[in-house]
Parts: C-alpha cells; structure tokens; sequence
C-alpha cells in the first residue's frame, strides 16, 4: 500500500471516529439521519457540480443501478447505526461492526474481484477476531447490554461489508468518481426520510437547535471520510485498504470510554491494540 494511500485512509478513519462519536452523544434517530443527510445534499452540492463537468463520467442504466444498489445498503446502514447506538455502547457496537465489515470485504474482494488472499492477511484477520470477542465479553459475556451491542455490532458489519464490497466495483470498475456515488446516497436519504422527518419536525428543531455544530460535522465527515476511503480504492486493492481503515476502532474505543463513560478502558484498550495489529498487518501486507 502506497504512503498517500494510507494517509488518505487514516484521515477518512478520523473523520468517520468522529461523526460516530457525534451521532451517539447527539442520541437521536431516522429524524437525524434525514437531518445530516440534508445538510450533506446541501454542502457538497457545488463540489458534485465541478466534479460532473471536471471528469464527465458515463452515467448510464448500469451506473444508476449500482448508485441506486448504493444508497440501499447505506441507509440500512446509518439507520441500523442509530438503533445500535440508542441501545448499545459505541466503544462495542463500533468495533465489532467495524472489525466484521472489512472481514466481509475482502471476503467479497476475493470472490468478486479478483483479489487474492495471503498468509498475512489470515493471520490479520484472526487477530481482529479474537480482538473483537474479548472486546465485547469474551467467555464471560453474559449481560443482555452486551449481546445487545454485539448483535447490532454484527448487523451492522454485514452491511459495512457490502457497501463496501459494491461500491469498490463502482468507483474502480464503472469508473463514477466518489463524490457523486455518496451524493446520490445522501439524497437518497433525504428524500426516502423526509415523511418520517415531517412527522417528528420538533425532534429535528431540538437536534438543530442544541447540537448545531455537531449536525455539521457529522454532515461534512460521513460524507468526507468515504469520498477519502473510494478515492484510495482507485488505486489500492481493496483486500488492504478495507482492513486498514478500522484504525478508527482505536479512536472510538477511546472516545466512548473516556468521555462516555462506557467501560473500563484498561481492558478495552488491550483488545483493541490487539484489533489494531491485525489491521497493522493487513495494511503493510
């Protein structure tokens, strides 16, 4: 993996570290899905507009199908987040969606694409999952809040997996640049919520009114962290690069036990470091 790659996929890891510990402290619901993703519509509207006349992509039946496959999968994904994060910890329900999805990912690569496995990326792989269980329990898990979190954690890896896995073959293989395939899923998302958001107008108005700043980062960093994560897919395989963004495991596990409280951070932190090798080593391979 080449040192502009990594850098592109450790910035997009900040980003998204963040905007997930602002959707859990915001605590809201589809209202502030629609919200976010109205504001996103909004904010990279002229970058869509240059990137069109700039690249001029093909944009045919087949493209508006993979778009359309796109925006699917990603709103099961923010909406299943929100439920998770309503019900779970972010320091469980982060890491073991974020640890099961790029499993998922370069599962489909090799399938799907083309890509090959090694010995390294096994043992990366092992590494996230023994990470990942001891993270959320172990042998010992037993309260109904951690399987709560793993269940929603898993769901939502599965997902993770294959919008990734999609959208990987839509930005290398149909050539649409990355900005226009998060901006078609951001539209998407406000149009198909928009009724639900209409319902609960006052909820929208105090998630606007108290958490302003936050609604705008969330807005400009889901966006900005997966346009970062496809444009490195343009020209890294996506049996590195999907591991390799999971560096945000670290960043979350942190914030949500840190600043909320959740968890004891000594033994987190541990299997956590243990996730973050097999990334290591998945990344380097």
């Amino acid at each position: 993996m080449s040192l502009f790659a990594l850098f592109l996929i450790l910035i997009a890891a900040c980003c998204h570290a963040t905007w997930n510990f602002l959707v859990k402290r915001i605590d809201g619901g589809p209202e502030l899905v629609w919200l976010f993703s109205t504001l996103t519509s909004l904010i990279f509207l002229p970058f869509v507009v240059i990137v069109y006349w700039v690249e001029q992509p093909v944009l045919s039946g087949t493209e508006f199908a993979f778009l359309a496959g796109s925006a699917a999968l990603h709103m099961a994904y923010f909406l299943l987040l929100q439920q998770g994060y309503k019900k779970g910890d972010l320091s469980l329900v982060y890491p073991t969606a974020r640890a099961t999805g790029p499993f998922l990912s370069v599962t489909f690569a090799v399938l799907f694409l083309g890509e090959y496995l090694t010995p390294q990326i096994v043992i990366g792989g092992l590494a996230i999952v023994v990470g990942v269980f001891f993270l959320t329990g172990g042998l010992k898990r037993s309260s109904s809040e951690l399987t709560t979190s793993l269940l929603f954690g898993l769901a939502t890896g599965v997902l993770i997996g294959s919008y990734t896995a999609w959208d990987a073959y839509t930005v290398t293989a149909l050539a649409v640049p990355p900005l226009i395939i998060d901006y078609a899923s951001a539209i998407s998302r406000t149009i198909f919520l928009a009724p639900y958001a209409f319902t609960r107008k006052q909820l929208v108005k105090n998630h606007w009114h108290h958490h302003k700043i936050a609604v705008l980062c969330v807005a400009v960093f889901n966006s900005l962290a997966f346009i970062l994560f496809l444009v490195a897919l343009k020209f890294t395989p996506l049996v590195y690069a999907a591991p390799a963004r999971e560096v945000s495991v670290l960043i979350t596990v942190m914030l949500g036990t840190l600043l909320l409280g959740e968890g004891v951070f000594r033994q987190r932190i541990i299997w956590a470091i243990l996730i973050m090798a097999g990334m290591a080593l998945l990344a380097i391979n």
